[in-house]
C-alpha cells in the first residue's frame, strides 16, 4: 500500500505507548518504502487547555422508508465532569447518545422511552513530539505537520484556522 489513514482521533483510543507502537509497526509492515501514514488528531492548544472541556454535538436525522423524518439520535461528546489522568494522560470522555421522536415532520419533538445510552470512554492526549518519538520508534519519520485536512494547506501555528493536528508519516526505508 501507499498510504494508510487514522482519522477522527481513532488513535486515542490507543492509550499505552506499547500499543501505539505495535498499531505503527503494523502499519509499516503494510506500506511501501517510502509509504504514508496520515494522522488526525485534536490541536495541541485543546490538549494544553484541560481546564476547558471540549464539548462536541451533534445529531444525525432518522428517516422511515418513506424518506419521513421520524427522529434524531443526538450525540454529546464530553462533559465538564470528565476527569483526566496527566500522569498517563488519559482523559474519560463521557459520550451520551440520546434518541428523540419527532411528529408533523420534525417540527415538534419528544423524549423517546428509549433511555439515553451514557459511557466514559477513555482516549489518551498526545502531543506533536510524542507523535513524532513514538512514529521513529514504529518505522517512521514525521515529514508534515498541518492544522487541518483542507485542500489548501493550514499551518499548524495558524492561531485562527488550525484546529487539528495533521501529521504526515513517511516509512523510513530499510537498506
Amino acid at each position: 500500500f501507499d498510504s494508510a489513514w487514522i482519522l477522527l482521533g481513532s488513535l486515542q483510543h490507543l492509550t499505552t505507548n506499547d500499543d501505539v507502537i505495535s498499531c505503527f509497526q503494523s502499519t509499516a509492515n503494510l506500506l511501501c518504502d517510502g509509504g504514508t501514514m496520515i494522522i488526525e488528531l485534536p490541536h495541541p492548544k485543546e490538549t494544553f487547555a484541560m481546564g476547558e472541556c471540549t464539548r462536541n454535538g451533534w445529531e444525525v436525522p432518522l428517516q422511515g422508508d418513506d424518506g419521513e423524518q421520524y427522529g434524531a439520535l443526538k450525540i454529546i461528546w464530553g462533559d465538564e465532569d470528565d476527569v483526566f489522568d496527566p500522569i498517563r494522560q488519559v482523559r474519560g470522555f463521557t459520550v451520551v447518545m440520546d434518541l428523540v421522536e419527532t411528529t408533523n415532520g420534525g417540527t415538534n419533538e419528544k423524549k423517546s422511552d428509549t433511555p439515553a445510552i451514557r459511557e466514559v470512554v477513555p482516549t489518551r492526549l498526545f502531543t506533536a513530539q510524542e507523535i513524532d518519538a513514538l512514529g521513529r520508534i514504529g518505522g517512521f519519520e514525521l515529514a508534515h505537520m498541518y492544522g487541518a485536512l483542507e485542500e489548501d494547506e493550514i499551518d499548524i501555528n495558524n492561531e485562527e484556522e488550525a484546529f487539528r493536528l495533521i501529521c504526515v508519516m513517511r516509512k523510513i526505508s530499510r537498506a
